[in-house]
């Protein structure tokens, strides 16, 4: 395998990274899991590493009863557990100083009450510069009454104000196209939408990032990255994991609302995007809502065509039985809710007409895995065929790997060493560990920082929400059709099935179809 190598720069060389200025950040839900896991984590690694001030002011605010002092231990033993810095007594002493904790409902005007006059007292004595960030790490049933509760608290400051106000909001918005239309007018009464910043973890990994960065900043890719070049596109993003004891919540959910409407629309977006005029939030989300905007949107009539959905059967994933999805507790025993799906997306513009964005997520597949390969044309002057044993020949692929192993791979054929010429399929590749010495931060180190920056290029717009949600919902309306017309026929839908710990239904290799299509295995 060809390795990649990265020229170190001089220390007065590299650009310093932005560090931001006083603020105080409430999280709701500050005794959850997300909190807990990540968010807290990834403040003390900000803290760290001096991209956030040494007296970073953070609130917990959840239903659990906490002292400060409580919420500092359970801060603590999260931070330890999840952290990637290396936890410092001392470090902890002077970031534990700046942690404080508020008990109430999500409703209740008296707690948001209490929480008002904590944060107007912490302003104070912490010269927080009034800046408030608001993270709603909560179940989405309660977006709109805290958002509510802090409208009706005065909390939030008009976007003009020299201080500022910013709310981060956690998929998923809405569970389709009316009810995240109602979110966003909601929202949009209380807060501008630049002060709204809604969070999609994808979009914080470096890889995602450095999409952009490969395709317009090196020149031999950009010229190619169209409809001349390229056959098709796949973009995998696979799960080893059932649903693991939450089949009540997750078959009111489904693999097209859990993954394709957020993550993969915004792979696809970033994949697919003319070139912006900047690298700037504005520029950059105009250019994911427009090809978002040209994806084909599908009649009822015709989503059994383009889009395949299946559930798991009883199988083996790495030495453990799974039972089938129908079996795990809490899902209807009739249930049609899609643990795979697959999707041959067509985009309708002058750069993708005919070059097909194949998409496929799915519960207890082989591996968990998040990549994009993208399968370029074949030599139209097959010159070494007398040398091809049928496959060496075959397309050059382009891998870009998300997770696991961060990186970006390039599938060329070369002759191999000795007196025949005969051909064999090679990597040229770039991995993140290898060529920068260290591992990517998590994903929330990064877009934490941008908001509390103003940054608001790595999250997703409301029109990109409700766009992707318009696609999306299209899709599940062909479903319910599909569902309809057997009641009408005295049947029961029965989904297709694949066994646990395979790479899904035939259906789905059905739907590739082309020439020496199929479905690339990781």
């Amino acid at each position: 395998m060809l390795h990649s190598s990265v020229v170190e720069a001089a220390p007065e060389d590299r650009p310093r990274p932005k560090t931001s200025g006083p603020a105080l950040m409430v999280i709701f839900g500050a005794s959850g899991d997300l909190a807990q896991r990540k968010l807290l984590p990834a403040l003390y690694n900000l803290v760290q590493k001096g991209l956030l001030p040494k007296d970073f002011t953070i609130v917990g605010y959840s239903r659990t009863s906490y002292s400060d002092e409580a919420f500092r231990k359970l801060a603590r033993t999260s931070v330890e557990k999840y952290s990637d810095a290396e936890f410092s007594e001392d470090e902890w002493h002077r970031f534990a100083q700046g942690i404080f904790y508020v008990t109430g409902n999500y409703d209740d005007p008296a707690g948001f009450a209490q929480l008002k006059a904590r944060i107007e007292e912490l302003d104070n004595t912490r010269h927080t510069g009034r800046n408030r960030l608001f993270y709603l790490a909560t179940p989405p049933s309660v977006y709109e009454p805290v958002a509510t509760q802090l409208g009706l608290a005065d909390l939030v400051h008009p976007a003009t104000d020299e201080c500022w106000t910013r709310l981060v909001v956690e998929k998923p918005f809405g569970h389709d196209l009316a009810s995240a239309r109602a979110l966003n007018e909601h929202l949009l009464g209380i807060f501008h939408e630049d002060q709204i910043y809604r969070i999609d973890h994808y979009l914080g990994k470096e890889t995602v990032q450095n999409i952009l960065v490969f395709r317009f900043a090196n020149g031999i890719f950009e010229p190619i990255w169209n409809r001349n070049y390229v056959d098709h596109v796949q973009i995998t993003v696979s799960e080893s994991i059932g649903v693991e004891g939450r089949g009540g919540y997750y078959d009111k959910s489904g693999a097209l609302r859990d993954m394709v409407q957020n993550h993969m629309m915004q792979l696809v977006s970033l994949v697919g995007m003319e070139p912006p005029i900047a690298f700037d939030a504005k520029a950059v989300r105009d250019g994911k809502m427009n090809l978002l905007s040209s994806i084909r949107p599908l009649a009822p009539d015709e989503v059994g065509d383009y889009v395949v959905r299946a559930q798991y059967s009883p199988g083996e994933l790495d030495g453990t039985s799974i039972p089938a999805y129908l079996d795990e507790e809490g899902v209807a025993v009739d249930s049609t809710t899609e643990t795979f799906v697959a999707w041959k997306l067509e985009i309708d513009n002058w750069r993708w007409n005919g070059v097909p964005f194949y998409l496929r997520t799915g519960k207890v597949l082989p591996q968990k895995v998040s990549e994009i390969a993208i399968y370029f044309r074949r030599a139209p002057h097959l010159l070494f065929a007398a040398a091809d044993d049928g496959e060496h020949l075959s397309r050059n692929v382009l891998v870009i790997r998300i997770q696991p192993d961060e990186g970006i791979s390039l599938k060329i054929s070369a002759k191999q060493p000795g007196p025949a010429v005969k051909l064999q399929p090679v990597n040229m590749a770039f991995h993140y560990g290898s060529s920068f010495g260290s591992t990517p931060p998590d994903a929330y180190q990064r877009l934490l920082l941008d908001v509390v920056l103003g940054d608001g290029t790595l999250f997703t717009r409301r029109d990109e929400v409700e766009i992707a949600w318009d696609r999306v919902t299209r899709v599940l309306q062909g479903w319910k059709l599909q569902e309809d017309q057997a009641k009408a026929q005295g049947a029961t839908l029965r989904l297709p099935t694949y066994p646990a710990g395979t790479w899904g239904p035939a259906a789905a290799e059905q739907l590739l179809g082309g020439e020496g299509q199929k479905w690339r295995e990781p």
